[in-house]
């Protein structure tokens, strides 16, 4: 698994780097500087619309916290090199490893969306927060069901399905049921 601090890290040295502090920083992102401290200090990766909040409040891209090397040119991503991927939460403490992305791009200098390979392991609780960022996000279901809980509507999917939405609409994504699930996910966040 990959270390959960350096996310946390980037995002620190990127805020002190442009001096501001963890309180403006918590300010423009719209987090409280609970939230701030919690994902620097590298002891949990938040879900993506936190993190696309601090990657817009800091004026960077949302990969730019998961980046290994850049590269101009084409990124192949093999799946034998593919990394351990990291846990995100969905901002629920006991849900912390539920996602698991694996990220198919990190490589790619001033990309525009972030393309993902998610496993989804199922909730015993079924209890989930919906959030919103800017943006939108097109999954693809690879293996088993998911839910997409977005705005007033609930939306199952199946192996092959597909749904492509805007992110202003508070949605959580989730695997249907007792049984993992696998997507592919492209998130596009405006720069």
């Amino acid at each position: 698994m990959e270390s959960k601090t350096g996310a946390g890290m980037k995002i620190r040295a990127i805020r002190e780097s442009k001096n501001m502090d963890v309180e403006t920083l918590a300010e423009r992102a719209l987090l409280t500087v609970e939230q701030i401290e919690t994902i620097e200090g590298g002891n949990t990766l938040p879900s993506l619309a936190p993190l696309i909040k601090i990657a817009r409040a800091l004026g960077v891209r949302l990969g730019t916290f998961l980046d290994d090397v850049e590269s101009l040119g084409a990124v192949v991503c093999r799946a034998a090199e593919r990394k351990g991927g990291y846990d995100f939460s969905n901002d629920n403490a006991s849900q912390v490893d539920l996602m698991r992305y694996f990220p198919l791009s990190n490589a790619k200098e001033n990309r525009h969306i972030e393309p993902f390979v998610i496993d989804i392991k199922p909730s015993e609780t079924h209890e989930y927060v919906t959030q919103n960022h800017e943006g939108e996000e097109f999954i693809y279901v690879l293996e088993g069901e998911v839910e997409i809980d977005y705005g007033k509507h609930k939306y199952l999917l199946g192996t092959g399905d597909s749904i492509h939405y805007d992110c202003i609409v508070k949605h959580h994504v989730h695997a249907a049921g007792d049984k993992a699930a696998k997507i592919l996910a492209v998130v596009y966040v405006p720069f």
